[in-house]
């Protein structure tokens, strides 16, 4: 950018709040006043370069604190995270501070250039790349250990000084999103446009798609009364309305496809590249200038990582999933001695016998998904992957794979396996 961080002016006479940090309750003076620096430091400091204003409690104790930021702020983290704005020839490009007055609607007194949602984003953006440099703890808390390049935000989680962060709602923009959303007796279209702005992308685009399903749903709600209503007799009609759903299913995929396409072209979010995607808050490693965006952000090797994810999580992984069969067999071994102790007294105690099996092993792979997950998430941190979409992809893999083979393998085996015994044993 040709502007350096080091002229932007922290002061904002018309302080907006957006974000909310809370801190534990007693939460010493010292470290607050570390935090509060940190946060409203220079970059080349360090820091954030955001404003933070206590919220005054009524027995005197400051641990909630409200962060904003000038509006000059707000644009040159638009350039930092890539966002991607709509400019004046109708085209979709990355906001640069530097060519502002080509993107659409901006003016230097228009303050809704950015919408709500990309307000926050970036605030939590910075907030959650505050990195530790010099620190070697947390002041005032010597157990909490800082090593550089480690996000400070997740340190205080992790440590239980920090509660939370969340963003601060704006009661008159939620008031009208509330109106044109739900608040009119209407049946109309959802005001996506301004959920996203309110809410963000995600959030929109998860509407968005309950809005489609809904009314693609009903050319096939209205082809299936009838066979809800009439009991035919012929198969051949129900045939025939499996392939209709099983087409039109495709049909409506790949329509979403296009729609969201269309959605997320219009918001920016298609064309952010993954270049633009900063470390996650919680990858570390030692502080070093990432060569293309030339800033200060932690390094790692890949090799290191490449020896966690093959020598440990695919072992792991491949472990966990021969437990989940080794659990399966029992649980066959079981139904089969409950279905002979029937066979053998024939009474009410042993008809009860026989749902005995089918229950525990539910609630088994319930607790094997449910302990997985937190082992999953606990080896894909571990893997220190340094983007959060490789992170998301990673953990994905590892859930969808053990969840698949431990909720439907039994399936598989009475299909396959079980079903060929009996047809050999005829």
């Amino acid at each position: 950018m040709a502007e350096s961080w080091s002229f932007l002016d922290t002061f904002e006479p018309n302080f907006r709040p957006l974000v909310v940090i809370e801190l534990a309750k007693g939460t010493k003076e010292e470290t607050r006043e570390w935090l509060t620096k940190r946060i409203v430091d220079k970059k080349a400091n360090g820091g954030a370069q955001l404003l933070v204003k206590p919220l005054a409690m009524e027995n005197g104790d400051e641990h909630i604190y409200l962060v904003g930021a000038s509006t000059l702020r707000l644009l040159l983290g638009a350039e930092t995270v890539g966002l991607v704005k709509e400019c004046n020839d109708n085209s979709m490009r990355t906001f640069t501070y530097s060519s502002r007055k080509t993107f659409k609607d901006f003016a230097d007194d228009n303050h809704s250039f950015l919408t709500m949602a990309e307000c926050q984003y970036i605030i939590k953006h910075e907030l959650e790349n505050l990195r530790a440099k010099d620190e070697k703890m947390i002041p005032g808390y010597p157990q909490a250990k800082l090593y550089p390049g480690k996000s400070i935000v997740r340190r205080l989680l992790t440590s239980g000084i920090l509660v939370q962060i969340f963003p601060l709602h704006d009661r008159e923009e939620l008031k009208k999103l509330s109106h044109s959303w739900y608040g009119q007796v209407k049946i109309d279209y959802q005001p996506l446009d301004e959920v996203r702005c309110y809410f963000g992308e995600t959030i929109a685009l998860y509407f968005g798609f309950l809005e489609y399903v809904t009314y693609a749903l009903v050319p096939m709600a209205v082809i299936g009364i009838p066979y809800y209503v009439f009991a035919w007799e012929d198969y051949d009609k129900y045939v025939l309305f499996a392939m209709f759903n099983l087409l039109w299913s495709t049909v409506i995929l790949e329509f979403w496809k296009r729609i969201c396409a269309t959605m997320t072209y219009r918001w920016g979010t298609l064309l952010m590249k993954r270049q633009f995607e900063e470390p996650r808050p919680g990858f570390h490693g030692v502080l070093g200038i990432n060569p293309v965006t030339g800033r200060e952000e932690p390094v790692y090797s890949s090799i290191k990582r490449q020896i966690r994810i093959y020598l440990v999580s695919v072992p792991f992984v491949c472990l966990c999933l021969y437990f989940s069969l080794y659990v399966m067999m029992i649980y066959f071994d079981l139904e089969q001695w409950a279905l002979d102790y029937h066979e053998a007294n024939e009474s009410t105690f042993s008809s009860l016998m026989l749902f005995v099996p089918s229950i525990i092993y539910a609630v088994v792979i319930e607790i094997m998904n449910r302990i997985y997950r937190y082992a999953a998430e606990f080896l894909t941190s571990w893997e220190n992957h340094r983007l959060e979409s490789s992170y998301q992809n990673h953990l994905i893999l590892k859930v969808l794979v053990f969840n698949f083979l431990n909720c439907f393998a039994s399936l598989f085996y009475i299909a396959f396996v079980l079903f060929d015994m009996k047809l050999l044993r005829q």
